[in-house]
């Protein structure tokens, strides 16, 4: 990465996380245009089963990044944590790409299981996921643009032992949510 990304880590993180957080509206909302996008069925039948088990995987990579680091096994840590961003980043262009086409699923089961479990299990992993885009960026910026020397000097370690749970969690309860809409009271 440049000198320019090295020295404005935190603007880059601003910029970075107000464009996914616009895209990720755009399309939940029907901002975005789907006539140029490929309709492919089989792949939008498979996106959740798909986006399920690459959560699960990436909850692999994050415990043993964090695993890693406590080891001191640098090296380890960065190729989890970036293995479990991989995933992220395709698990979000494969939701986006489906929510685009067809919208957000809708919740088949009992009103009474989606007022008190569905909708606030969704809310949080939302929340979090929201949540976790700035802290992500900026610890992947800083892990970037640095040495691993020099990542001791920086927030880097502060802001990993926030952002690893929450996006742990956010990872879990999107698999509840899957399990909610896909398994458990299928449309």
């Amino acid at each position: 990465m440049s000198s320019f990304a090295r020295d404005h880590v935190l603007e880059l993180t601003a910029i970075l996380t107000i464009a996914s957080v616009g895209v990720v509206f755009g399309a939940v909302l029907g901002f975005i245009p789907t006539e140029q996008l490929p309709h492919h069925e089989g792949l939008l039948v498979a996106i959740p089963h798909l986006n399920a088990l690459m959560s699960a995987v990436a909850i692999g990579f994050i415990l043993g990044g964090w695993r890693f680091i406590k080891r001191d096994m640098v090296e380890r840590h960065r190729r989890s944590m970036m293995s479990a961003l991989f995933l992220f980043i395709a698990f979000l262009a494969l939701y986006l790409y489906r929510v685009t086409i067809e919208g957000p699923t809708t919740f088949a089961g009992p009103e009474m299981i989606k007022s008190y479990l569905y909708l606030p299990l969704l809310g949080i992993h939302i929340t979090l996921a929201i949540i976790c885009l700035p802290l992500l960026y900026y610890v992947l910026l800083l892990g970037l643009t640095r040495s691993v020397v020099e990542i001791y000097d920086t927030r880097h370690r502060t802001i990993g032992r926030i952002a690893a749970p929450l996006w742990l969690i956010s990872f879990a309860l999107g698999i509840v949510v899957y399990l909610l809409l896909y398994v458990i009271f299928p449309g």
